[in-house]
């Protein structure tokens, strides 16, 4: 039995990694990809120079998700994606970061197969490395970091909740750098001193790293939480625990901004 010549293609969904920010940090694959893409499915944390390089003539679907404004629900933003597929050749979900980090691209990947749809992850240069290199502060270093662990500091609405052993992390990392902790820090610092992480370690916030707007809230582990509330500081921003912080007096000085990448 062959199959009919009226039966539609599926297209291909491309899973691609916006990177933090930066327009200079996409991926030249992923750039080329979106300005070949018939239909782009975006996060809310993409920046807008990133999706100034979507071609004029792509259908620019927002599907961002963000503390307590949850635009679409996963299982809509997947299925969304397979109707896409049968009638596109290019369906690029462009995801902020790498979409293998915290970004569910595994996830909508899985689905994507399961459905017989075509896919490709395109990596993307994670915020856990970019935002603090941007802002001076290594995430190893030879006198003061052989290890470093990421790791979410947010609870997944209805699904999983993460049981991280704190404990162990406080004890077994000398950097880490956690994602999208900023609503529950007071409750992970507690949990890494009382897994015996000194109250003096440095601590770094930074929120939207790379972008021009980046900025620093640096402290320790006894004074952020009351530095949050005296700066106002707001996510997103990414949490930065160890020795490496210090560096950041001496590195973030080199650091300039150059008005084309913006």
């Amino acid at each position: 039995m062959t199959n009919s010549p009226h039966q539609p293609c599926l297209g291909k969904v491309y899973l691609v990694g916006a990177g933090p920010g930066d327009p200079g940090l996409m991926t030249l694959k992923g750039k080329a990809l979106l300005e070949h893409a018939d239909v782009v499915v975006y996060d809310a944390l993409v920046s807008p120079p990133i999706l100034a390089m979507i071609s004029d003539r792509a259908e620019k679907i927002h599907a961002g998700k963000r503390r307590g404004r949850h635009s679409k629900l996963q299982s809509e933003t997947t299925q969304l994606l397979i109707e896409k597929a049968q009638t596109h050749a290019v369906v690029v979900r462009l995801k902020g970061g790498d979409p293998f980090v915290f970004g569910r691209g595994a996830e909508e990947m899985e689905d994507l197969i399961k459905a017989k749809v075509p896919v490709e992850l395109v990596p993307g240069i994670t915020a856990g490395i970019a935002a603090p290199a941007y802002g001076g502060i290594p995430v190893t270093h030879r006198e003061y970091s052989s290890s470093v662990t990421f790791v979410t500091g947010h609870e997944a609405a209805g699904k999983y909740r993460p049981h991280v052993n704190w404990s162990a992390i406080a004890q077994g990392s000398e950097t880490i750098v956690i994602y999208m902790g900023l609503h529950n820090l007071p409750h992970i610092l507690g949990q890494l001193q009382a897994g015996g992480l000194n109250s003096d370690t440095p601590i770094a916030l930074i929120r939207w790293g790379t972008r021009p707007e980046q900025r620093e809230l640096i402290g320790t582990l006894k004074t952020i939480i009351q530095q949050i509330e005296q700066t106002k500081f707001e996510a997103p921003a990414i949490a930065v625990i160890g020795k490496t912080v210090h560096l950041h007096s001496v590195l973030s000085s080199q650091q300039c901004w150059f008005p084309d990448s913006e």
